[in-house]
């Protein structure tokens, strides 16, 4: 008899019909404890995932949704905002624990205004019914994150964000809390993204030091690798008589989370083109890049790993995966810089050049991926050196 695979004491029993699912997807793809290498699921896996009904979806799979090792998550059709953030915990689900703090209901259908300083939960288009040996981890699109849109996943249960236990069986939601610029969203909007992960997770020093050896993970400079590769800030400018980094101007005008190259820069942003160092006002939210150009070798996925407060007060990175192939000449790139979406906390925090910012942990994917980042893929990123998101229009030097 097949064991249950959702036969946790945080969760209620899975339906029958959910472990027939378990049951097809495990006969389909053999994908079991013993049949899968550890570690991330490239986008062959993850598509087989939709395909058996691991992942549910309201509706089909959008034709670029399907990134190299994680997927993209769409806003559902009703969004509540709520009194404050918070985590439903052992006992409850999202939805019971809704009650009470509701303020009004939204309609995503033909789009909505989402305030600034406001926080907003949506139930997403996508829920889970993920066998045993299987969890998940979510982080903010890129995109969202260079738009200072604060974003997390709840799931029912949940006692931390971003985090889906193995064997998790229900919805998704997604908190949201623009911070600098109000947006509009709609319906199937995507603001987060998910990843999915067999076993324990395989990050590791030796791992790092290990695919360094083999091939550098940057272009230049010295590697420094100790709870992952460190990258380090640039405020000397990576082009000759291109700014720094970008400071968000406040009260700016609405930004349409669906549109690309729609926006004027320096509408939204103020350039900064002092060098050397760079006081961080409290509150305020700055774009700035690496030093280093990394390179994400196409068997492996990264991510920035959490906010360290020993490094400084500020956070560093909202969208902190970076997919298979970026930066490499796997996906036709050259290395790419880590555009960094910075805030400072509660006092004024002086950065300097070259200060390590954050650190990359890599891992390995269950098995070569079809596609990597970049190439075929279009991807907004590839070969970037300091860049805004996808919504505005090219930076022009003589903007100065």
């Amino acid at each position: 008899m097949m064991e249950n695979p959702c036969r946790e004491k945080s969760y209620p029993p899975c339906p029958s019909s959910a472990l027939r699912l378990v049951g097809a997807f495990r006969k389909k793809s053999r994908m079991t404890q013993a049949s899968l290498n550890p570690g991330i699921l490239p986008a062959r896996e993850i598509t087989r995932l939709t395909e058996s009904g691991i992942i549910k979806l309201l509706r089909g799979l959008d034709s670029d949704q399907v990134q190299p090792a994680s997927l993209d998550l769409r806003l559902g059709p009703k969004a509540f905002r709520v009194r404050a953030s918070f985590l439903p915990g052992p006992r409850q689900t999202v939805g019971e624990r809704l009650k009470g703090l509701v303020l009004h209901e939204m309609d995503l259908t033909e789009g909505t205004v989402l305030e600034t300083g406001c926080v907003y939960i949506v139930q997403l288009m996508e829920s889970l019914a993920l066998p045993k040996g299987i969890s998940a981890a979510a982080n903010p699109k890129s995109s969202t994150g260079r738009l200072d849109i604060f974003t997390r996943v709840i799931t029912d249960y949940a006692q931390e964000f971003d985090n889906v236990a193995e064997a998790y069986h229900g919805p998704l939601y997604a908190e949201i809390s623009p911070r600098t610029f109000p947006i509009l969203a709609r319906q199937g909007s995507r603001l987060s993204q998910i990843r999915f992960r067999a076993g324990a997770t395989q990050a590791a020093d030796d791992l790092i030091r290990a695919l360094h050896a083999k091939e550098p993970l940057i272009t230049q400079g010295e590697v420094n690798i100790d709870g992952g590769l460190a990258l380090s800030v640039d405020l000397s400018g990576i082009k000759k008589g291109e700014p720094i980094g970008f400071r968000a101007k406040r009260h700016s005008a609405l930004v349409d989370v669906d549109k690309k190259g729609a926006l004027e820069v320096l509408d939204y942003w103020e350039p900064i083109w002092q060098k050397g160092s760079l006081i961080l006002d409290p509150d305020q939210f700055y774009i700035l890049a690496s030093r280093e150009a990394v390179r994400i070798p196409p068997t492996h996925a990264a991510e920035m790993v959490p906010y360290n407060p020993l490094v400084g007060e500020f956070r560093v990175h909202y969208a902190g995966f970076f997919d298979p192939g970026f930066g490499h000449a796997s996906g036709l790139g050259e290395g790419a810089r880590a555009v960094l979406e910075v805030r400072s906390h509660e006092v004024p925090f002086i950065l300097e050049d070259g200060q390590i910012i954050g650190r990359l942990v890599y891992e390995p994917l269950t098995s070569p991926p079809d596609v990597v980042y970049g190439g075929s893929l279009g991807s907004n990123y590839q070969k970037q050196g300091l860049k805004l998101s996808k919504h505005f229009k090219p930076f022009e030097l003589n903007s100065k």
